[in-house]
Protein backbone atom coordinates (compact mmCIF):
# COMPACT_ATOMS: atom_id res chain seq x y z
CA UNK A 1 0.00 0.00 0.00
CA UNK A 2 1.53 3.40 -1.19
CA UNK A 3 3.51 6.08 1.87
CA UNK A 4 0.20 8.62 0.50
CA UNK A 5 -2.69 6.70 2.19
CA UNK A 6 -1.09 7.79 5.49
CA UNK A 7 -1.86 11.12 4.37
CA UNK A 8 -5.50 10.78 4.17
CA UNK A 9 -5.39 8.85 7.53
CA UNK A 10 -3.77 11.83 9.00
CA UNK A 11 -6.67 14.17 7.77
CA UNK A 12 -9.45 11.93 8.63
CA UNK A 13 -8.24 11.38 12.28
CA UNK A 14 -8.31 15.37 12.43
CA UNK A 15 -11.97 15.31 10.78
CA UNK A 16 -13.38 12.36 13.09
CA UNK A 17 -11.97 13.81 16.20
CA UNK A 18 -13.47 17.52 15.80
CA UNK A 19 -16.55 15.60 14.47
CA UNK A 20 -17.28 13.29 17.86
CA UNK A 21 -15.48 15.52 20.33
CA UNK A 22 -18.08 18.16 20.52
CA UNK A 23 -20.37 15.51 22.48
CA UNK A 24 -18.07 15.26 25.58
CA UNK A 25 -17.26 19.01 25.20
CA UNK A 26 -21.06 19.77 25.15
CA UNK A 27 -21.75 21.09 29.11
CA UNK A 28 -18.55 23.49 29.18
CA UNK A 29 -19.17 25.21 26.47
CA UNK A 30 -22.67 25.91 27.83
CA UNK A 31 -21.68 27.10 31.16
CA UNK A 32 -18.63 29.08 28.78
CA UNK A 33 -21.07 30.72 26.59
CA UNK A 34 -24.38 30.84 29.33
CA UNK A 35 -26.49 28.81 27.05
CA UNK A 36 -28.28 25.12 27.88
CA UNK A 37 -26.87 21.89 26.98
CA UNK A 38 -30.01 21.41 24.57
CA UNK A 39 -29.09 24.58 23.00
CA UNK A 40 -24.87 24.05 22.95
CA UNK A 41 -26.31 20.39 21.19
CA UNK A 42 -27.30 22.90 17.97
CA UNK A 43 -23.53 22.70 17.75
CA UNK A 44 -23.51 19.01 16.51
CA UNK A 45 -26.25 19.48 14.11
CA UNK A 46 -24.35 22.47 13.05
CA UNK A 47 -21.39 20.34 11.83
CA UNK A 48 -23.59 17.82 10.60
CA UNK A 49 -25.63 20.65 8.11
CA UNK A 50 -22.59 21.56 7.05
CA UNK A 51 -21.55 17.88 6.03
CA UNK A 52 -24.70 17.26 4.30
CA UNK A 53 -24.49 20.79 2.12
CA UNK A 54 -21.09 20.34 1.86
CA UNK A 55 -20.15 17.04 0.61
CA UNK A 56 -22.03 17.20 -2.90
CA UNK A 57 -21.47 21.31 -3.61
CA UNK A 58 -17.70 21.14 -2.62
CA UNK A 59 -16.93 17.75 -4.75
CA UNK A 60 -19.67 19.00 -7.82
CA UNK A 61 -17.55 22.75 -7.69
CA UNK A 62 -14.05 21.12 -7.57
CA UNK A 63 -14.68 18.34 -9.96
CA UNK A 64 -12.82 19.79 -12.84
CA UNK A 65 -9.69 20.48 -10.30
CA UNK A 66 -6.42 18.64 -9.43
CA UNK A 67 -7.84 16.06 -6.50
CA UNK A 68 -4.53 16.86 -4.53
CA UNK A 69 -4.94 20.36 -4.82
CA UNK A 70 -8.86 19.88 -3.62
CA UNK A 71 -8.12 17.91 -0.68
CA UNK A 72 -5.53 20.34 0.14
CA UNK A 73 -7.54 23.31 -0.17
CA UNK A 74 -10.29 20.94 1.88
CA UNK A 75 -7.82 20.66 4.64
CA UNK A 76 -6.93 24.62 4.78
CA UNK A 77 -11.01 25.23 5.29
CA UNK A 78 -11.24 22.47 8.26
CA UNK A 79 -8.48 24.09 10.12
CA UNK A 80 -9.91 27.86 9.31
CA UNK A 81 -13.28 26.37 10.63
CA UNK A 82 -11.79 24.95 13.86
CA UNK A 83 -9.24 27.69 14.52
CA UNK A 84 -12.66 30.54 14.10
CA UNK A 85 -14.39 27.81 16.78
CA UNK A 86 -11.26 28.24 19.16
CA UNK A 87 -11.61 32.28 18.85
CA UNK A 88 -15.44 32.23 18.60
CA UNK A 89 -16.83 35.75 20.92
CA UNK A 90 -19.93 33.76 21.68
CA UNK A 91 -22.68 31.11 20.54
CA UNK A 92 -23.49 32.55 17.37
CA UNK A 93 -20.37 32.82 15.85
CA UNK A 94 -19.14 29.06 17.39
CA UNK A 95 -22.36 27.58 15.65
CA UNK A 96 -21.19 29.64 12.40
CA UNK A 97 -17.78 28.37 12.63
CA UNK A 98 -19.45 24.74 13.42
CA UNK A 99 -20.97 24.71 10.27
CA UNK A 100 -18.01 25.73 8.20
CA UNK A 101 -15.61 23.26 9.87
CA UNK A 102 -18.53 20.61 8.79
CA UNK A 103 -18.39 22.14 4.91
CA UNK A 104 -14.87 19.83 3.91
CA UNK A 105 -16.15 16.96 5.98
CA UNK A 106 -17.25 14.81 2.86
CA UNK A 107 -15.85 15.96 0.48
CA UNK A 108 -12.57 15.29 1.77
CA UNK A 109 -13.60 11.51 2.29
CA UNK A 110 -15.09 11.61 -0.52
CA UNK A 111 -12.07 12.92 -3.09
CA UNK A 112 -9.80 11.21 -0.72
CA UNK A 113 -11.44 7.71 -1.61
CA UNK A 114 -11.05 8.28 -5.36
CA UNK A 115 -7.60 9.26 -4.96
CA UNK A 116 -6.57 5.99 -2.88
CA UNK A 117 -8.25 3.49 -4.96
CA UNK A 118 -6.66 5.55 -7.88
CA UNK A 119 -3.12 4.58 -6.27
CA UNK A 120 -3.59 0.78 -5.92
CA UNK A 121 -4.53 -1.85 -8.22
CA UNK A 122 -8.11 -2.97 -8.61
CA UNK A 123 -7.68 -5.75 -6.16
CA UNK A 124 -6.72 -3.64 -3.34
CA UNK A 125 -9.15 -0.60 -3.81
CA UNK A 126 -11.46 -1.63 -0.70
CA UNK A 127 -8.42 -1.82 1.46
CA UNK A 128 -6.98 1.47 0.25
CA UNK A 129 -10.52 2.87 1.31
CA UNK A 130 -10.61 0.93 5.03
CA UNK A 131 -6.91 2.12 5.62
CA UNK A 132 -8.10 6.00 4.86
CA UNK A 133 -10.85 5.36 6.89
CA UNK A 134 -8.58 3.65 9.63
CA UNK A 135 -7.94 7.71 10.89
CA UNK A 136 -11.54 8.30 11.38
CA UNK A 137 -11.88 4.94 13.54
CA UNK A 138 -8.23 5.33 15.53
CA UNK A 139 -9.89 8.84 16.51
CA UNK A 140 -12.62 7.48 18.35
CA UNK A 141 -9.67 4.89 20.31
CA UNK A 142 -7.01 8.26 20.98
CA UNK A 143 -8.37 11.26 19.43
CA UNK A 144 -11.85 12.06 20.78
CA UNK A 145 -10.57 11.20 24.56
CA UNK A 146 -7.24 13.31 24.42
CA UNK A 147 -9.02 15.97 22.68
CA UNK A 148 -11.97 15.27 25.58
CA UNK A 149 -9.62 15.44 28.32
CA UNK A 150 -7.54 18.42 26.86
CA UNK A 151 -11.22 20.58 26.96
CA UNK A 152 -11.41 19.89 30.48
CA UNK A 153 -8.61 20.66 31.91
CA UNK A 154 -7.10 23.54 29.67
CA UNK A 155 -10.50 24.78 28.25
CA UNK A 156 -12.60 23.67 25.38
CA UNK A 157 -10.91 26.37 22.88
CA UNK A 158 -7.51 24.36 23.50
CA UNK A 159 -9.42 21.64 22.10
CA UNK A 160 -10.09 22.97 19.16
CA UNK A 161 -6.73 24.93 18.45
CA UNK A 162 -5.33 21.52 19.06
CA UNK A 163 -7.32 19.97 16.22
CA UNK A 164 -6.15 22.98 13.85
CA UNK A 165 -2.71 21.68 14.31
CA UNK A 166 -3.68 18.03 13.29
CA UNK A 167 -5.25 19.65 10.29
CA UNK A 168 -2.14 21.26 9.35
CA UNK A 169 -0.36 18.26 9.83
CA UNK A 170 -1.98 16.88 7.73
CA UNK A 171 -1.61 19.70 4.54
CA UNK A 172 1.93 18.57 5.16
CA UNK A 173 1.41 15.22 4.51
CA UNK A 174 -0.60 15.44 1.51
CA UNK A 175 1.46 18.23 0.03
CA UNK A 176 4.84 15.73 0.46
CA UNK A 177 3.16 12.34 -0.05
CA UNK A 178 0.22 13.14 -2.31
CA UNK A 179 1.88 12.07 -6.30
CA UNK A 180 1.00 14.75 -8.75
CA UNK A 181 0.14 12.15 -11.19
CA UNK A 182 -3.11 9.48 -11.01
CA UNK A 183 -5.22 12.54 -9.28
CA UNK A 184 -5.91 14.76 -12.18
CA UNK A 185 -9.75 15.02 -12.23
CA UNK A 186 -11.38 14.18 -15.69
CA UNK A 187 -12.66 16.98 -18.00
CA UNK A 188 -16.34 15.97 -17.28
CA UNK A 189 -18.64 19.13 -16.92
CA UNK A 190 -20.90 19.62 -13.58
CA UNK A 191 -24.06 18.67 -15.92
CA UNK A 192 -22.49 15.23 -16.47
CA UNK A 193 -21.41 15.00 -12.48
CA UNK A 194 -24.50 15.98 -11.60
CA UNK A 195 -26.14 13.32 -14.29
CA UNK A 196 -23.99 10.21 -13.06
CA UNK A 197 -26.26 10.76 -9.87
CA UNK A 198 -29.59 10.25 -11.59
CA UNK A 199 -28.75 6.40 -11.42
CA UNK A 200 -31.38 4.28 -9.37
CA UNK A 201 -28.33 1.78 -8.51
CA UNK A 202 -26.62 4.98 -7.05
CA UNK A 203 -29.67 6.03 -5.12
CA UNK A 204 -30.24 2.46 -3.93
CA UNK A 205 -26.87 2.52 -2.47
CA UNK A 206 -26.99 5.76 -0.60
CA UNK A 207 -29.93 4.43 0.64
CA UNK A 208 -28.48 1.55 1.95
CA UNK A 209 -25.80 3.84 3.76
CA UNK A 210 -28.41 6.05 5.15
CA UNK A 211 -30.21 2.78 6.72
CA UNK A 212 -26.96 0.59 7.63
CA UNK A 213 -25.45 3.61 9.43
CA UNK A 214 -29.01 4.91 10.78
CA UNK A 215 -29.24 1.85 12.84
CA UNK A 216 -25.87 2.64 14.39
CA UNK A 217 -26.77 5.36 15.66
CA UNK A 218 -30.00 4.74 16.62
CA UNK A 219 -28.15 2.93 19.40
CA UNK A 220 -25.25 4.59 19.33
CA UNK A 221 -26.47 8.01 19.94
CA UNK A 222 -28.03 6.92 22.98
CA UNK A 223 -25.39 4.49 24.09
CA UNK A 224 -24.12 6.53 27.50
CA UNK A 225 -27.52 5.61 29.48
CA UNK A 226 -27.88 2.17 28.39
CA UNK A 227 -24.08 1.41 29.86
CA UNK A 228 -24.91 3.21 32.92
CA UNK A 229 -28.75 2.79 33.92
CA UNK A 230 -28.58 -0.89 32.48
CA UNK A 231 -25.60 -2.53 32.71
CA UNK A 232 -24.63 -0.42 35.73
CA UNK A 233 -21.59 1.58 34.83
CA UNK A 234 -20.20 4.39 36.47
CA UNK A 235 -20.19 7.55 34.52
CA UNK A 236 -16.53 7.96 34.37
CA UNK A 237 -15.83 4.78 32.97
CA UNK A 238 -17.90 5.28 29.86
CA UNK A 239 -15.01 7.19 28.10
CA UNK A 240 -13.00 3.88 28.64
CA UNK A 241 -15.80 2.04 27.17
CA UNK A 242 -16.68 4.22 23.87
CA UNK A 243 -12.80 3.70 23.10
CA UNK A 244 -13.28 0.51 22.96
CA UNK A 245 -16.35 0.98 20.45
CA UNK A 246 -13.04 2.67 18.37
CA UNK A 247 -11.58 -0.48 18.74
CA UNK A 248 -14.53 -2.63 17.52
CA UNK A 249 -15.15 -0.03 14.59
CA UNK A 250 -10.66 -0.56 13.15
CA UNK A 251 -11.40 -4.13 13.39
CA UNK A 252 -14.49 -3.91 11.32
CA UNK A 253 -13.24 -1.10 8.68
CA UNK A 254 -10.06 -3.09 8.02
CA UNK A 255 -11.44 -6.64 7.96
CA UNK A 256 -14.36 -5.05 5.60
CA UNK A 257 -11.79 -3.32 3.80
CA UNK A 258 -10.02 -6.55 3.34
CA UNK A 259 -13.28 -8.89 2.58
CA UNK A 260 -14.89 -6.82 0.10
CA UNK A 261 -11.68 -6.94 -2.17
CA UNK A 262 -13.02 -10.58 -2.43
CA UNK A 263 -16.64 -10.15 -2.30
CA UNK A 264 -18.05 -6.70 -2.09
CA UNK A 265 -21.93 -7.57 -2.41
CA UNK A 266 -21.14 -10.68 0.98
CA UNK A 267 -19.33 -8.35 2.63
CA UNK A 268 -21.93 -6.00 2.89
CA UNK A 269 -24.92 -8.60 3.33
CA UNK A 270 -22.87 -9.78 5.92
CA UNK A 271 -22.07 -6.40 7.76
CA UNK A 272 -25.43 -5.51 7.94
CA UNK A 273 -26.65 -9.25 8.88
CA UNK A 274 -24.04 -8.96 11.79
CA UNK A 275 -25.02 -5.46 12.84
CA UNK A 276 -28.98 -6.23 13.20
CA UNK A 277 -28.25 -9.35 15.63
CA UNK A 278 -25.70 -7.49 17.55
CA UNK A 279 -28.62 -4.83 17.99
CA UNK A 280 -31.23 -6.88 18.47
CA UNK A 281 -29.00 -8.75 21.29
CA UNK A 282 -28.24 -5.35 22.97
CA UNK A 283 -30.82 -5.67 25.51
CA UNK A 284 -29.74 -9.03 26.79
CA UNK A 285 -25.87 -7.90 26.84
CA UNK A 286 -26.79 -4.69 28.70
CA UNK A 287 -27.95 -6.87 31.34
CA UNK A 288 -23.98 -7.44 32.98
CA UNK A 289 -21.04 -5.05 32.55
CA UNK A 290 -19.29 -7.81 31.26
CA UNK A 291 -21.09 -8.68 27.97
CA UNK A 292 -21.96 -4.94 27.94
CA UNK A 293 -17.83 -4.10 27.37
CA UNK A 294 -18.54 -6.85 24.83
CA UNK A 295 -22.00 -5.59 23.08
CA UNK A 296 -20.07 -2.05 22.29
CA UNK A 297 -16.69 -3.87 20.48
CA UNK A 298 -18.91 -5.65 18.80
CA UNK A 299 -21.31 -2.98 17.92
CA UNK A 300 -18.41 -0.65 16.37
CA UNK A 301 -17.11 -3.97 14.62
CA UNK A 302 -20.45 -4.82 12.51
CA UNK A 303 -21.40 -1.53 11.92
CA UNK A 304 -17.81 -0.37 10.33
CA UNK A 305 -17.79 -3.64 8.31
CA UNK A 306 -19.97 -1.94 5.72
CA UNK A 307 -18.18 1.20 5.38
CA UNK A 308 -15.41 0.00 2.99
CA UNK A 309 -17.93 -1.60 0.52
CA UNK A 310 -20.99 0.89 0.48
CA UNK A 311 -18.38 3.48 -0.45
CA UNK A 312 -16.76 1.06 -3.06
CA UNK A 313 -20.24 0.51 -4.36
CA UNK A 314 -21.02 3.92 -4.68
CA UNK A 315 -18.04 5.27 -6.50
CA UNK A 316 -18.52 2.09 -8.95
CA UNK A 317 -22.29 2.52 -10.01
CA UNK A 318 -21.27 6.47 -10.42
CA UNK A 319 -17.95 5.93 -12.40
CA UNK A 320 -18.83 9.02 -14.28
CA UNK A 321 -18.82 11.37 -11.40
CA UNK A 322 -16.92 8.94 -8.82
CA UNK A 323 -15.74 12.32 -6.51
CA UNK A 324 -19.38 13.52 -6.29
CA UNK A 325 -21.01 10.40 -5.67
CA UNK A 326 -18.36 9.03 -2.93
CA UNK A 327 -19.13 12.58 -1.26
CA UNK A 328 -22.63 12.29 -1.27
CA UNK A 329 -22.17 9.03 0.37
CA UNK A 330 -20.73 11.16 3.23
CA UNK A 331 -23.57 13.23 2.65
CA UNK A 332 -25.94 9.75 3.79
CA UNK A 333 -23.49 8.69 6.73
CA UNK A 334 -24.60 12.11 8.76
CA UNK A 335 -27.93 12.09 7.73
CA UNK A 336 -28.13 8.51 9.22
CA UNK A 337 -26.76 10.14 11.88
CA UNK A 338 -29.69 12.75 12.44
CA UNK A 339 -32.35 10.21 11.01
CA UNK A 340 -30.90 7.15 13.62
CA UNK A 341 -30.57 9.40 16.63
CA UNK A 342 -34.41 10.46 16.10
CA UNK A 343 -35.21 7.11 15.59
CA UNK A 344 -34.15 5.79 19.45
CA UNK A 345 -35.43 9.08 20.85
CA UNK A 346 -38.72 8.14 19.65
CA UNK A 347 -38.18 4.77 20.84
CA UNK A 348 -36.98 5.86 24.55
CA UNK A 349 -39.82 8.54 24.26
CA UNK A 350 -42.63 5.72 24.03
CA UNK A 351 -41.14 4.48 27.65
CA UNK A 352 -39.99 1.23 25.94
CA UNK A 353 -37.13 1.35 28.08
CA UNK A 354 -33.53 2.33 28.14
CA UNK A 355 -32.19 -0.28 25.77
CA UNK A 356 -35.05 0.43 23.58
CA UNK A 357 -33.50 2.55 20.60
CA UNK A 358 -31.00 -0.70 20.30
CA UNK A 359 -34.04 -3.14 19.30
CA UNK A 360 -34.78 -0.14 16.75
CA UNK A 361 -31.82 0.03 15.51
CA UNK A 362 -31.81 -3.55 14.63
CA UNK A 363 -35.51 -2.99 12.23
CA UNK A 364 -33.37 -0.48 10.58
CA UNK A 365 -30.40 -2.39 9.73
CA UNK A 366 -32.95 -5.35 8.20
CA UNK A 367 -34.27 -2.21 6.33
CA UNK A 368 -30.86 -1.81 5.01
CA UNK A 369 -30.62 -5.40 3.99
CA UNK A 370 -33.56 -5.23 2.19
CA UNK A 371 -32.17 -2.06 0.17
CA UNK A 372 -29.50 -3.83 -0.65
CA UNK A 373 -31.15 -6.92 -1.77
CA UNK A 374 -33.47 -4.93 -3.85
CA UNK A 375 -29.97 -2.89 -5.63
CA UNK A 376 -28.28 -6.61 -5.91
CA UNK A 377 -31.50 -7.84 -8.02
CA UNK A 378 -31.39 -4.16 -10.18
CA UNK A 379 -27.90 -4.72 -11.13
CA UNK A 380 -28.69 -8.54 -11.95
CA UNK A 381 -31.45 -7.74 -13.97
CA UNK A 382 -29.32 -4.54 -15.67
CA UNK A 383 -26.47 -7.15 -16.61
CA UNK A 384 -28.04 -9.90 -18.20
CA UNK A 385 -29.32 -8.24 -21.34
CA UNK A 386 -25.40 -7.84 -21.60
CA UNK A 387 -24.52 -11.51 -20.58
CA UNK A 388 -26.83 -12.66 -23.08
CA UNK A 389 -25.56 -10.55 -25.51
CA UNK A 390 -22.46 -12.14 -25.17
CA UNK A 391 -23.55 -15.54 -25.20
CA UNK A 392 -24.91 -14.83 -28.67
CA UNK A 393 -22.02 -13.59 -30.00
CA UNK A 394 -19.61 -16.63 -28.55
CA UNK A 395 -22.34 -18.75 -30.39
CA UNK A 396 -21.52 -17.10 -34.23
CA UNK A 397 -25.30 -17.67 -35.11
CA UNK A 398 -25.89 -14.91 -37.74
CA UNK A 399 -29.41 -14.40 -37.48
CA UNK A 400 -29.11 -13.87 -33.60
CA UNK A 401 -26.10 -11.56 -33.62
CA UNK A 402 -27.87 -8.28 -32.94
CA UNK A 403 -28.52 -7.08 -29.61
CA UNK A 404 -31.95 -8.00 -28.10
CA UNK A 405 -34.66 -5.60 -28.66
CA UNK A 406 -34.74 -2.72 -25.61
CA UNK A 407 -31.09 -2.90 -24.94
Amino acid sequence: MPLALLALAVGAFGIGTTEFVMMGLLPDVATDLHVSIPTAGHLVSAYALGVVIGAPLLAALTARMSRRTVLIGLMALFVAGNALSAFAPGYDSLLAARFLSGLPHGAFFGVGAVVATNMVAPERKARSVSLMFLGLTVANIAGVPVATLMGQHLGWRATFLGVSTIGLAAIAALALLIPHDHTQAPAAGLRRELGALRSLPVWLALGTTVAGFGALFSAYSYITPMLTDAAGYAETSVTLLLALFGVGATIGNLLGGRLADHSLRGTLFGGLVSLAAVLALFPLLMSAQWSAAIAVTLLGAAAFVTGSPLQLMVMEKASAAPSLASSANQAAFNLANAGGAWIGGVALAAGFGVTSPAPAGAMLAVLGLGVAAVAYAVDRRRTLPASARERVVASHVPERSSSPSGV
